[in-house]
């Protein structure tokens, strides 16, 4: 297939590129300044829009890492399937309003949400029920600075769709869950959209956690949730710690967990990501779906350095 990538210079879209060029298909590259053998667009732009609605009618799936989070990039896209990485609960939201007839729109391909969808998913939860997701990134990577304004945001908002009656503070209350050694490890709860995603649909509860795998660095993540002022200071943190993660999704009230782990998160988030532009042009999706919809839970290695740890639920 022929796929559009946004933001190709990116950690994210590059890996989506070398992904996808891997797997045999036509990659066209695409950012502000045009990647070798791409285009350059802008899409910030009238004239970078007028580009965009070109290249993405010439394109099976338009996969959009560019971080903008513009709902005009989705409309010069048009009928042309989208996958989108972003993380932000309000603009998955508007998305998923505004696919056109004949569209598609693939909310949050990427590690969390994403990969924790596909885990909720496959606990089979059952209305009513609890689902927590322990994320845990390794705080030695360097990100772009699309993800650090994305953790600066969470300072100081609220959790966008949380599904407790009353306002649910970032980065303020806590939670433990155990890491793979059985070490126990704070969380902080953190606005990853699984409940918009996942959980409004299917009647149950998600509730989303975030910690690093440095102790000190999650300390200052939760002392920014407290003195939103300090999230400046985000900008200008260290990398202490390593570039492993984990995302595990645990049922409250029983012993149905499961688990992915890998390496260097904005990586494991491209190739996921190339997945998922795959999947929705070969099941012809349509609407606005998200990755529990297209990728199963024995598929996630397929992305490669994705380790699973657990069964899913098949109900007979």
């Amino acid at each position: 297939m022929r796929a559009l990538v946004l933001g190709a210079r990116g950690a994210v879209g590059s890996a989506a590129s070398v992904a996808l060029r891997r797997n045999g298909h036509v990659v066209v590259g695409a950012g502000r300044r045009a990647p070798e053998g791409g285009v350059a667009i802008d899409a910030s732009t009238s004239a970078g829009l007028a580009r965009l609605r070109g290249e993405a009618a010439r394109a099976d799936v338009v996969l959009d890492a560019s971080g903008l989070e513009s709902p005009a990039v989705q409309a010069a896209v048009g009928a042309t399937p989208l996958v989108d990485v972003s993380a932000t609960a309000l603009h998955l939201e508007r998305l998923a309003a505004g696919v056109p007839e004949g569209g598609a729109v693939l909310l949050g391909a990427g590690i969390a949400p994403g990969l924790s969808t596909v885990l909720v998913r496959s606990l089979d939860p059952q209305p009513g029920d609890e689902i927590d997701v322990a994320i845990m990134l390794g705080a030695g990577e360097a990100h772009g600075p699309a993800a650090v304004e994305w953790t600066m945001r969470l300072a100081g908002d609220d959790v966008y769709a949380a599904p407790e009656a009353h306002p649910i503070a970032n980065l303020r209350s806590h939670r433990s869950f155990p890491l793979l050694d059985g070490t126990p490890r704070a969380h902080l709860r953190a606005d990853f959209p699984d409940d918009l995603l996942i959980g409004r649909p299917l009647g149950i509860e998600v509730r989303s956690w975030l910690a690093l795998d440095s102790r000190l660095a999650t300390a200052a993540l939760r002392l920014v949730g407290a003195v939103p002022a300090l999230a400046p200071l985000l900008r200008h943190a260290p990398h202490l710690g390593g570039e492993a993660w984990s995302v595990t999704a645990v049922r409250r009230g029983s012993t149905r967990t499961l688990t992915a782990t890998g390496d260097r998160q904005s990586g494991a988030t491209g190739r996921l990501a190339a997945i998922a532009a795959e999947r929705i042009v070969e099941l012809q999706l349509r609407g606005a779906v998200t990755m529990a919809d297209a990728v199963g839970f024995d598929e996630l290695e397929r992305a490669g350095g994705i380790r699973v740890a657990g069964r899913p639920v098949v109900r007979g």
